[in-house]
């Protein structure tokens, strides 16, 4: 999943970058409301984490402009405004969620998970592809209930493909969503992502190679 915060602290927009990233994410950050909104524009983005004092504006600005050009991504908003007229504001501007500074670090990434699932898969939990499970909180995979140590870039394309099950994701698709701005691969290192990530799961293999285009989930999945 990939993720743009904007945050104008150095320090906390490092911090914050580098959580998700290690929880699995690809993040983009952006430390002004302009350079979000040009963001914004040009990628696609499965949740955003958004602070309100801004040097040029509101941040909850941009989560209503977002919403009027047709944006749907869940939106969290981080600021130190606690009271309750500043939160019913972030609502009627388009925000999912409030989290207010200081915060615990694990405590916002549960945060961003949770709406990334909300808005991709509702109700799932968990995803089955034959005898492989699929552990979406957690993070984990299992298959025959055997552990895999997959790395998170290896469960992020395992995600993106078993979520989309039945449709090919192509390699544009895993850039976008798996990738950042700060490591933007060629399609060779994608493909070598998901070799690694076949040998890993194993035979029979559920990942099959659509030529020229990208990869599909196959197996019975439920």
């Amino acid at each position: 999943m990939r993720v743009l915060v904007l945050e104008d602290d150095h320090q906390l927009g490092r911090e914050v970058t580098d959580g998700l990233r290690s929880a699995g994410f690809a993040v983009d950050l952006a430390q002004s409301v302009a350079d979000a909104d040009f963001k914004i524009a040009i990628n696609r983005y499965d949740c955003l984490v958004v602070d309100r004092g801004l040097p040029d504006g509101d941040g909850l600005d941009l989560v209503a402009a977002a919403r009027r050009a047709g944006h749907t991504m869940p939106a969290l908003m981080l600021t130190g405004r606690d009271g309750l007229d500043d939160r019913l504001a972030g609502f009627e501007h388009g925000a999912d969620d409030y989290l207010t500074k200081p915060f615990a670090l694990p405590e916002l990434v549960m945060r961003v998970r949770a709406l990334c699932r909300r808005r991709d898969h509702p109700t799932a939990s968990r995803i089955a592809v034959g005898d492989i499970n699929i552990d979406l909180m957690r993070r984990r995979v299992t298959r025959g209930g055997i552990m895999l140590a997959l790395t998170p870039k290896e469960f992020a394309v395992l995600e993106l493909m078993a979520t989309r099950r039945g449709s090919v994701v192509t390699r544009t698709d895993l850039i976008e969503c798996c990738w950042d701005e700060m490591a933007e691969p060629a399609s060779n290192v994608v493909d070598a992502v998901v070799a690694k990530l076949r040998r890993k799961l194993g035979e029979p293999s559920v990942i099959e190679t659509v030529r020229g285009t990208g990869f599909i989930v196959s197996g019975g999945i439920s």
